[in-house]
């Protein structure tokens, strides 16, 4: 075949070290406009993004030649500095060393773009630590939890 297709979504999460809640209302709007142009700049797409102070939901397109491990370190990196130069008083904002990247089937994005918009509501009745739980388990994830929190 002499051209290549990808339709590649993943469900990607992951929190703020020690789960610290420093996305502030002021920053999450800007936090995910900045990732969605991380996304950008590698081909990629942001579809959705959601959370709450302690972590962050995102639904993103990456292309065919997009290393999942590699996105993620740059998001995470690039993010951080952005934040530490935006927010001086944000110098302490760290993420998690950890990320959950779960693939979506196409039919599932709608699913997956109301979850991410319902994060606040889904969180009054479970915490980040059960709801990432419940991830790793609903896709048969084996894991050992002493070393999932950082």
């Amino acid at each position: 075949m002499p051209q290549s297709f990808g339709a590649l979504y993943f469900h990607l999460i992951f929190s703020t070290k020690n789960r610290a809640p420093l996305i502030t209302p002021d920053l999450q709007p800007r936090l995910y406009a900045y990732i969605g142009g991380i996304l950008s700049s590698r081909k990629c797409s942001l579809l959705a993004a959601g959370g709450i102070p302690d972590h962050v939901h995102l639904l993103a397109s990456l292309t065919r030649e997009s290393c999942i491990a590699d996105t993620l370190r740059d998001i995470k990196s690039l993010s951080t500095g952005w934040i530490h130069n935006e927010f001086p008083l944000s110098q302490d904002f760290a993420w998690q060393s950890g990320y959950a990247a779960f693939s979506v089937s196409y039919s599932s994005l709608d699913t997956v773009r109301s979850y991410l918009a319902a994060q606040a509501e889904h969180h009054r009745a479970k915490s980040f630590q059960e709801e990432y739980l419940d991830f790793l388990k609903r896709h048969h994830m084996e894991y050992d939890e002493r070393y999932i929190w950082d």
